[in-house]
């Protein structure tokens, strides 16, 4: 929707905020009404979808509009561009017993997520994997894409017991692929791979060039996997039925199980960057795996979702302050920020690829070569789908406000998948992929891929075309590669978790460094989740278990006769709002220091960096 005429009436500026707001609120809430064109697609095959009395009662569930939030309340019709669905928790049955099915021989879950602690809420013509790829050599247990034999496609796994249970812990979410993917995101193996039994009685799987891919130690239901740029990935699932996933950094996170309203919750206490903070997912038996979708802990106010939604007044430039950060000179030819921002979708855009390289940086950053960038044309595919996903928690905003549980058939890919909308993601964890030639490669944080139609029906797996890539051993622009969709979730969670950190800080900064002011009822108190006030409180050693893991993973790989690589360590990194024994931890003392009084000053070789009030506010 353009607003020309505002920007060119003067008079009219002073009560653009509020004409804003009151026109967002009444376009998302118009959006709910606008009932659906055509019946449920999958209304008529109960073989391949869930009957509605499961617990999920997701069934073909309504895609978002472009322009507007579409998921209604429950027990109403899900609207807008998509099938009819209704459901209602208030007569549903649980979806699946609470005891957790043994992980499988690898997991394809990163270790981390995309935003910080407290947010409220942060997220290729697709066809099923196929076969194997030629040549790929299978000793042990080797995975297949595709479908899972006998699995429903949608909704309550088949067989599961009833509902009632009250809130409280229960098996972890099951996140493990159908069947073992070695690694490998789609479960299928590149051209060349095997698979083998170590001395000890260990599954190894390894690469044509004869390096280790991945390892499943069944004694301690551990896997093991190492990435082509160098990450290594350890998930277990211990004896509570509790989940451990960690990566070669000491990043990762603890994850517990519960109930609530007779449906299964996962809690995740995740540690990175040196911190600890909390997220919380469903638990959704879809074409035959779970996938976990995020839900947030809480939800803004409808003016701000409709600030954040529609067209600001007039475009404003923004000052970012990357410019002395390395990892903003290190990727100069991938990414570049919008020069002004026409609304809060580009902005987040911005803030989406930043937080995700930046985490990229940390992690690992490999030399890069034959980059294809974030052109304005993919960025605007993200921005686009950045307010597909504010509309969608607008609407999961009002459901919760109505005392709704979430809708996995709303909030999960299943919506992304049979919307007939073209997505875009952007990754928010390094993935090991097979191309549509049957050949490995990389796909890393801030890559950008896109999804175009509907999987089949038993699919476990959909295609995706590259759009941006870092290059080296990354997956080329225009590659099309084969994703678990235990990992697309994944990538939906990193968009939406990382839009809902942005958000914070959008509403802290709103009216601040150039950007507009936010309308009135922005600052309306948030709406809580009840599912997340039911968790099971967060872990207090994560960081312990975390570690132990990793000893746990060095032995596994010892008595398996293979030898664990030596970590790194990480790239310094330095950002706003650091403190000063952050920043000499990371770097080391300074060549000088400065006091000039409110302010001090550090001098490195290469940067200078400010203090003001003994915070990081300046970088050169």
């Amino acid at each position: 929707m353009k607003l020309l005429g505002l920007r060119n009436v003067t008079w009219v500026r002073p009560l653009a905020p509020v004409v804003l707001a009151l026109f967002g609120t009444m376009m998302l809430s118009a959006a709910d009404k606008k009932s659906a064109p055509a019946a449920a697609p999958h209304a008529a095959a109960p073989a391949a979808h869930a009957p509605a009395s499961n617990a999920h009662a997701g069934g073909g569930g309504g895609a978002p509009n472009a322009h507007a939030p579409s998921t209604a309340p429950h027990g109403a019709t899900t609207t807008s561009h998509g099938p009819t669905t209704t459901t209602s928790h208030a007569t549903t049955t649980t979806s699946h017993s609470p005891t957790t099915t043994t992980t499988s021989h690898a997991t394809t879950a990163g270790a981390k997520p995309g935003g910080a602690a407290g947010t409220p809420g942060k997220t290729t013509t697709g066809s099923t994997a196929g076969k194997p790829a030629a040549g790929a050599t299978h000793t042990g247990t080797a995975a297949a894409g595709g479908a899972k034999p006998g699995a429903a496609a949608g909704g309550a796994k088949p067989g599961a017991a009833a509902g009632g249970a009250k809130a409280g812990t229960a098996g972890a979410s099951k996140g493990a692929p159908a069947a073992a993917s070695h690694g490998w995101s789609s479960g299928k193996a590149p051209a060349g791979a095997k698979v083998s039994t170590a001395k000890n009685g260990a599954t190894v799987a390894k690469r044509p060039d004869g390096k280790v891919a991945s390892l499943h130690d069944s004694k301690r239901n551990m896997d093991v996997h190492h990435g082509l740029n160098g990450n290594r990935r350890v998930s277990v699932e211990r004896a509570d039925h509790s989940r451990v996933v960690v990566d070669r950094r000491g990043h990762g996170y603890v994850e517990h199980g519960y109930r609530y309203h007779g449906h299964e919750y996962a809690a995740r206490s995740y540690y990175y960057g040196g911190r600890s903070y909390d997220r919380y997912y469903g638990n959704y038996y879809y074409h035959g795996v779970y996938v976990n979708p995020y839900y947030p802990a809480y939800y803004y106010a409808p003016a701000y979702y409709g600030w954040a939604y529609n067209p600001w007044v007039a475009p404003v430039p923004y000052a970012w302050g990357w410019g002395g950060n390395p990892w903003y000179g290190y990727y100069g030819a991938y990414f570049t920020p919008y020069p002004v921002y026409p609304s809060a979708a580009f902005w987040l855009t911005d803030y989406i690829v930043a937080q995700s390289l930046q985490a990229a940086y940390v992690a690992q950053a490999a030399a890069l070569s034959n980059v294809a960038p974030m052109t304005p044309d993919v960025k605007q595919m993200v921005a686009d789908e950045v307010k597909r996903q504010l509309a969608l928690e607008n609407a999961e905003a009002q459901n919760t406000a109505k005392g709704a549980d979430p809708d996995p058939a709303s909030s999960s890919i299943q919506r992304v998948l049979t919307d007939g909308a073209t997505h875009v993601f952007v990754a928010g964890v390094d993935l090991d992929v097979v191309d549509s030639a049957g050949s490995e490669c990389a796909i890393s944080e801030g890559d950008a891929l896109q999804l175009t139609g509907q999987t089949a029906p038993d699919a476990t797996a959909a295609n995706l075309t590259v759009l941006a890539s870092k290059g080296g051993r990354e997956c080329p622009k225009g590659d099309l590669v084969s994703i678990g969709l235990q990992d697309l979730q994944d990538m939906q969670n990193h968009m939406r978790e990382t839009i809902g950190q942005g958000m914070q800080e959008l509403k802290e900064k709103a009216g601040k460094g150039g950007l507009p002011a936010a309308p009135p009822g922005t600052n309306a108190p948030v709406t809580k989740s009840a599912m997340a006030s039911e968790a099971p409180p967060p872990d207090a050693n994560v960081q312990a278990e975390l570690n132990e893991q990793q000893q746990a993973a060095d032995q596994a790989e010892k008595e398996a006769g293979e030898t664990p690589a030596p970590i790194a360590p990480p790239p310094a990194e330095i950002a706003l709002g650091q403190t000063m024994d952050q920043v000499e931890a990371a770097l080391g003392p300074p060549k000088t220091k400065l006091d000039a009084g409110a302010k001090k000053i550090y001098v490195y070789k290469d940067m200078k960096i400010t203090f003001k009030d003994g915070k990081v506010s300046d970088i050169q």
